[in-house]
């Protein structure tokens, strides 16, 4: 009895999951990929208007600030290789 009510529930159990992964999960996907894509849309949407400007106006791109070495950490030795 144990035996059939196993197998019962295993086959019971595949089903479902073939069931929902044939009609429910696209569903799913589907929405996923619609909202990605109109977040997508939007920042280039947003990054156009960004990049539109006035006409005769003038646009400065500054560069990033680049980190400064410190020229102050130590001397400079010569190297010079002894022969034994």
């Amino acid at each position: 009895m144990g035996l059939l009510r196993t197998i019962a529930i295993i086959l019971i159990v595949y089903y479902v999951f073939k069931f929902i992964s044939k009609y429910i999960l696209p569903l799913f996907v589907q929405k996923i990929v619609k909202d990605v894509q109109k977040k997508y849309n939007e920042q280039q949407q947003n990054q156009y208007n960004e990049n539109t400007g006035k006409v005769g106006e003038t646009v400065i791109a500054k560069k990033p600030n680049e980190p400064k070495s410190n020229k102050d950490v130590g001397d400079y030795v010569d190297y010079e290789e002894v022969k034994d």
